[in-house]
């Protein structure tokens, strides 16, 4: 019982009812110039002139509804005034090597294009409908109690005529008359309602290029945290190091101190530039440009390792300097993340890094020991392990179709080891 009254007691229910009256207001300055072809026809009998009027009206409110705007605007009003959740018009999907401008949207094509005008059509005639049918019955309810306007009804029954002009039966009869009223309120919002997602919800095109944004949004999201990752992660493992080394070589030998201060400032500078580009782009701002680390960057890298008191020997082959973008940075990235699990996990003694650039690939590696202590001696509290760090080392390496190794090299080594095909630079 609740259930069925429930209806009548939201207020969504009456302000679809004023979404359909406004529809079919909205269709009224149309109507004049529905009227000129049944004006020129003289000759034509009363009905035919009405239907003519009926049928070029309708015509032109379903034209109104091929217009990009006019579905913009029955989306927004439909999902304020009936409560319906409908998607925006999505921006079309842009072909792989092609940027679309901002505005271009994603045009509903075949079937798709009509369902507007259909929509707008049922609006339209909902309202009508809706409107006088659901005036009339009010005012007859407002009317009829008491006779006091000498409105009175009537039932015409055969051989019969029933009248009720006054007294209980005619507000019994205005009761009637407004819960009908407030029948068809929720008859001609439950049509509406109905019909929104199907006839205004996103298109075949629409759906796909949602799907297209979201994908791009997502692999954007991954890149970002990815870069987080490696840079954020990397400057505060190696800042955690240095600041323990600091602490006790403060007073035993003050200018080893500040040197490794001198790194954390440095590292944290660097550091706020990523952070501040990637917040630029998630607060969907106009970032600057992204900072670039390359493999030219190697060896500040490598300088901030050795402040943070380890061991490092480099081995560089080749021309590594002639690998250019999204590669050179990758590798960068590559090596970041694999010295700075060594500063996390490793223990004492050498790290190895190496970087070969041959004709036909780039090779890179990094091999630290294993097992207890750090690699600048001193105890620190163990750095929590995610495992988010090798799985987005995989996937860069998957992108740029390369292979890596990661794991025990022997009983007290680990090794992470990475080959890139490389595109030499004419």
């Amino acid at each position: 019982m609740i259930r069925a009254i429930r209806p009548f007691l939201r207020g969504s229910t009456y302000s679809g009812m004023l979404f359909a009256c406004g529809g079919a207001l909205a269709s009224l300055p149309l109507l004049p110039l529905a009227l000129l072809p049944a004006l020129a026809w003289h000759p034509a009998p009363q009905g035919a002139r009405i239907a003519l009027v009926l049928l070029v009206w309708a015509v032109l409110v379903g034209a109104a509804g091929l217009a990009r705007t006019t579905r913009r605007a029955l989306i927004v009003s439909a999902r304020r005034l009936l409560g319906v959740r409908l998607p925006d018009p999505a921006a079309a999907p842009r072909p792989a090597g092609r940027t679309l401008p901002a505005p271009a949207l994603a045009l509903p094509s075949g079937a798709d294009r009509w369902q507007t005008p259909l929509w707008l059509l049922l609006h339209v005639a909902l309202g009508w409908t809706g409107g006088l049918v659901s005036g009339a019955l009010l005012f007859a309810g407002l009317a009829l109690p008491g006779g006091w306007t000498g409105v009175w009804a009537g039932l015409d029954l055969p051989g019969r005529v029933v009248r009720v002009n006054g007294g209980w039966p005619s507000w019994v009869l205005a009761l009637g008359c407004v819960l009908l009223a407030a029948v068809v309120c929720v008859v001609v919002t439950n049509a509406l309602r109905w019909s929104a997602p199907r006839l205004l919800g996103p298109s075949a095109a629409e759906r796909l290029a949602l799907a297209d944004e979201r994908e791009r949004a997502l692999a954007e999201r991954n890149r970002l945290a990815h870069e987080l990752h490696d840079s954020i992660g990397h400057t505060l493992t190696a800042a955690t190091i240095q600041a323990a080394v600091a602490g006790e070589l403060l007073s035993a030998d003050p200018a080893a101190a500040r040197a490794a201060l001198r790194s954390i400032e440095e590292s944290t500078r660097a550091a706020l530039e990523d952070l501040d580009y990637v917040l630029g782009v998630l607060r969907e701002e106009k970032a600057g440009t992204a900072p670039t680390r390359t493999l030219a960057d190697l060896p500040e890298l490598l300088d901030r390792v050795r402040h943070a008191g380890a061991v490092v020997e480099p081995e560089l082959s080749g021309e590594p300097a002639q690998v250019r973008g999204t590669l050179s940075r990758a590798a960068y990235r590559i090596l970041q993340e694999g010295l700075t699990n060594a500063l996390r996990h490793g223990a004492d003694g050498p790290i190895k890094v190496r970087v070969a650039a041959t004709s036909d690939g780039l090779e890179l590696g990094v091999v630290n020991r294993t097992g207890t202590g750090t690699p600048t001696g001193t105890r620190t509290a163990a750095f929590p392990t995610s495992g988010h760090g090798l799985r987005g080392l995989a996937e860069r390496v998957r992108l740029l179709n390369g292979e890596m190794e990661a794991g025990p090299d022997g009983p007290q080594h680990w090794r992470l080891a990475v080959r890139l095909p490389v595109r030499w630079s004419a």
